[in-house]
């Protein structure tokens, strides 16, 4: 779409150019993204790992969400084991500074593996039911998957997905508590930081 807002200003340019910027401009986006919202998510975890069919392999996109369902930090492997498990914990850890209140997984015994080494005095709930916000956080990769007929690569895969959920974070809202008067006062807040962010007016 911006290939052809742009071309109805009198621009042109080719896709594989827009497609440049969104990486060398996207990657800086969502580095300040993760920097502004350090410290402003929850403290309950909700990790799952959904499977990506690339090139005929299989791929296990890994997500730890919080309790708002804002994405915490993701990670592809080509495993589902608790290696990959503990990978995904060190970055969250890192990321985070301080370990969860309360993590939630479903039954993979992979994390409770990796909780026991990494963070021992966490509360770990284990069921499938309770872990629906990490498993509806991988829609929107689902549907860029769609769009972009498959991933070529883990590393497009994980490019696209450090990129995308920082961005998408900024402007998440839990609707279903929020009145209008809220939303319109959070759309406009994150409309300001991005424009901070991005270095441009904002309108």
């Amino acid at each position: 779409m911006v290939e052809d807002m742009l071309a109805a200003r009198g621009i042109i340019v080719t896709h594989q150019t827009i497609r440049s910027w969104a990486e060398k401009f996207g990657r800086h986006f969502a580095r300040e993204i993760k920097r502004w919202s350090a410290g402003r998510l929850g403290d309950k975890w909700h990790l799952d790992e959904c499977v990506v069919a690339i090139n005929g392999k299989k791929q296990w996109l890994w997500r730890a969400v919080d309790q708002h369902g804002f994405v915490l930090d993701v990670l592809v492997r080509s495993r589902r084991n608790a290696k990959a498990a503990k990978r995904l914990m060190r970055k969250l850890l890192k990321a985070q500074g301080q370990a969860p209140r309360v993590m939630i997984t479903d039954k993979l015994r992979s994390y409770d593996a990796a909780r026991r080494d990494l963070m021992p005095g966490v509360e770990h709930r284990s069921h499938k039911g309770l872990n629906n916000r990490a498993e509806n956080s991988h829609q929107p990769t689902r549907r860029r998957e769609k769009i972009m007929k498959r991933f070529k690569s883990a590393r497009q895969l994980q490019r696209f997905v450090s990129i995308h959920d920082p961005i998408a974070n900024l402007f998440h809202f839990p609707r279903n508590t929020l009145s209008s008067a809220d939303h319109r006062d959070l759309r406009a807040a994150a409309i300001q930081i991005w424009a901070e962010i991005a270095h441009v007016t904002a309108a």
